[in-house]
């Protein structure tokens, strides 16, 4: 009896300034995608999905997967974070490289970017401090996208991207 008290003691306690280190098992099926504007945690153009896994104001942590479409490009952005990004699904494009599931991203709070997907993506991502993008609109519109699209679904998705930057619509 005593062991299963100190188990349930164990699995939840607060630290410094009232965060919390509550222990957490989740199952992914259960966590809802949503827009990033539900939350405005990024910052960067329509079309991103996220599911927000823990967020630890105090601490200034969040863990998420994001998702992003086929064609999207992440403009060229800072933030006052740090992120590791790790790709588990779909095709990451930046800085010269082709990544793919298990390649890893680290960015600090100096400009990077821009980060095109052209079949889609998705990745699991920890920031560390205020993750707002922070991104030009006239740099994104003037993008010239470099990484070429290898699915059906993403050839729609580049096109399609292009064409609203072309209008201003990104």
């Amino acid at each position: 009896m005593a062991a299963k008290k100190a188990a349930k003691k164990s699995t939840k306690r607060t630290g410094k300034k009232g965060e919390s280190h509550t222990f957490k098992v989740l199952y992914d099926k259960d966590i809802p995608w949503e827009s990033d504007d539900v939350r405005g945690i990024l910052t960067l153009p329509k079309g991103v999905k996220v599911k927000v896994l823990n967020h630890d104001p105090v601490m200034g942590r969040i863990d998420m997967k994001q998702r992003f479409p086929p064609g999207y490009v992440e403009p060229k952005h800072t933030h006052k974070s740090w992120h590791s990004i790790l790709v588990t699904k779909g095709r990451m494009c930046v800085a010269g490289k082709d990544l793919r599931p298990g390649d890893y991203v680290f960015g600090w709070d100096i400009p990077h970017g821009p980060y095109e997907y052209p079949d889609g993506c998705e990745v699991f991502i920890v920031y560390m401090g205020d993750a707002a993008h922070k991104w030009e609109k006239s740099d994104l519109l003037g993008h010239k996208n470099i990484w070429k699209a290898k699915t059906g679904a993403g050839k729609k998705g580049v096109k399609a991207h292009i064409a609203r930057r072309s209008v201003g619509r990104e």
